[in-house]
Order: C-alpha cells, then structure tokens, then sequence
C-alpha cells in the first residue's frame, strides 16, 4: 500500500513538472510543437554540463543501492 502511495506521489510529481515546463515554454514565446518536444523529451534541451550531473547523480543512486544491498547481504551471511 506504501509503495503504490509512493508511486502515486511520483507520478502526481512528474505530470505536475511536465505541464508546468510546458506552460512556461508557451508563456515564453515557443510554438505549440516545440513547447510540446521540451516538455516530452528533457533530455534534448539539456546542456552538457547538466547531462555531466545527471549522470553523476543517477551513479551515486546505483553506487549507493550497492553498497546497501552488499551490506545488508553480509549481515545475512553473519546470521546464518
């Protein structure tokens, strides 16, 4: 139930940003096409410094899932 909550919030999250970037998009001048693009495909109109943080920061989540699962299997190997 907690994890479908979560899930919920994420996506309330997500659609609330998308149409937020495109309202923005279209108040700021772009035709409907471009402001609809920007607001689907993020990645497009990034700049290479932001894809260098996104990635560091999607690689510090993985490094960190790791780390906790190695940990927690060798509390499990401990206990048994």
């Amino acid at each position: 139930m907690i994890e479908m909550k979560i899930w919920g919030s994420t996506l309330l999250i997500l659609v609330f940003l998308i149409g937020l970037s495109f309202g923005i998009d279209l108040l700021i001048g772009f035709e409907l096409r471009t402001a609809m693009r920007n607001a689907v495909s993020p990645l497009a109109v990034m700049e290479p410094v932001e894809f260098v943080i996104f990635f560091s920061l999607i690689i510090i989540y993985i490094g960190k899932s790791m780390f906790v699962f190695i940990q927690t299997k060798k509390q499990k190997k401990k206990q048994a």
